[in-house]
């Protein structure tokens, strides 16, 4: 096919031989194979923010840090410079936690490169050398669904023990390689513990999962993996060894209404003394 204007550099600098096809188009970038260095490839290029129909995308954001102050105070203030910092730091977190992910044992496509916002990285094939089918694509047996299903809660948790939450996670995203199952798309990925939709997202993502998987293996419905799993986390007690079993107790225990008063009294209370100190020295 005729090379998109995009990838003029990087066929420059020998980064890419030829552009073989265009795989897909999502919703935040369109997807080519293309040939870098003698082998097959995918190159993600990443659609331009005002294009991009990615919903609630401060929310993925959130916890996010600019590669400097300056920086993530011109992201906080949405300035024309805080607006391409954003976006670069869009791109770059999909990059950082495909490389997180691959080390923590996560199976993820491979990052070759990344340069001119294009991702290279890894074809993932399917037994027969072609593209490799997302899960939506696939009729699945109730014997296969609950091994899928097993082996995506253990990627869950391996991601989750890696600091990282997919935050979209679904069947959608997900392809059926010849080597077992690879997680893609990973753009709007939060920090577990710096984002405060963190546990409502990762609840969602094990959900989507379960009900895709429930089609087929009913049974599944019942489970809570996701609560389960944020509560083991949040209690400092989830490893990637830990043996789930899919239900989610409630704690039972009373809430120390009175404590958690007495710490906001005290914060308000530094507060007001900072605030006091700083009058009378003005």
């Amino acid at each position: 096919m005729k090379t998109p204007k995009c990838f003029e550099i990087l066929v420059r600098n020998g980064l890419v031989d030829e552009v073989v096809s265009r795989l897909m188009s999502g919703k935040e970038a369109d997807v080519y194979i293309v040939l870098s260095k003698g082998e097959l490839c995918c190159a993600k290029v990443y659609k331009d923010a005002r294009s991009r129909s990615f919903s609630n995308l401060a929310q993925y954001q959130e916890g996010r840090k600019g590669r400097n102050s300056r920086q993530a105070r011109a992201m906080q203030k949405n300035s024309k410079f805080g607006r391409m910092e954003t976006e670069e730091a869009w791109k770059n977190s999909e990059v950082n936690a495909l490389r997180t992910l691959d080390e923590a044992g996560v199976r993820v496509p491979k990052v070759y490169d990344y340069a001119d916002g294009i991702l290279l990285m890894e074809f993932v094939v399917d037994e027969n050398g072609g593209p490799a089918p997302r899960l939506n694509d696939l009729r699945l047996t109730a014997t296969v669904a609950r091994e899928y299903h097993r082996e995506l809660i253990k990627s869950i948790v391996l991601m989750l023990c890696a600091g990282i939450i997919h935050g979209d996670l679904s069947e959608y995203n997900v392809l059926a390689g010849c080597d077992g199952l690879v997680i893609i798309d990973l753009p709007q990925a939060v920090n577990a513990s710096g984002n405060n939709s963190a546990q409502s997202m990762l609840v969602r993502d094990v959900e989507n999962l379960t009900a895709y998987f429930g089609r087929f293996a009913p049974e599944l419905l019942s489970t809570d993996y996701g609560r389960e799993i944020w509560k083991l986390y949040a209690s400092g007690k989830l490893t990637t060894s830990t043996v789930l079993t899919g239900i989610y107790e409630q704690s039972g225990g009373a809430a120390d209404v009175k404590g958690v008063m007495r710490e906001i009294d005290y914060a308000r209370i530094q507060y007001e003394r900072t605030l006091a100190k700083k009058l009378q020295q003005s």
